[in-house]
């Protein structure tokens, strides 16, 4: 039980900082690239980029590479769950709609 305490407590606390929680909100539909976390987020490069290798160093988020383009993707299952459940409880009827629309739609 301590174990899995301390990697709840650990994922929560990347859940506490809003711009890491709003980049996984982003990415509960599907992949996204840098660009489009940025137009999201309204932050620079620089900014997304920083927050998503911490993200990435914790195993929450991963990538892949299609030529020059960098797609980032939720990749602990267990995050998934988490999200769609602050949704439910924090966000507004018309926010969880666009959840469910296709990002490549």
């Amino acid at each position: 039980m301590d174990k899995a305490a301390d990697e709840a407590a650990e994922v929560l606390k990347v859940l506490a900082n809003p711009s890491r929680l709003r980049i996984l909100c982003a990415l509960l539909p599907g992949e996204r690239c840098v660009g489009e976390l940025e137009e999201i987020l309204g932050a620079s490069q620089s900014y997304v980029s920083g927050q998503l290798a911490r993200m990435r160093s914790e195993g929450l988020v991963s990538c892949d590479r299609d030529g020059r383009t960098i797609r980032y993707k939720l990749a602990d299952p267990r995050i998934s769950p988490i999200l769609e459940r602050l949704y439910d409880v924090f966000c507004p009827e018309h926010v969880k709609l666009d959840l469910s629309q296709s990002v490549n739609a």
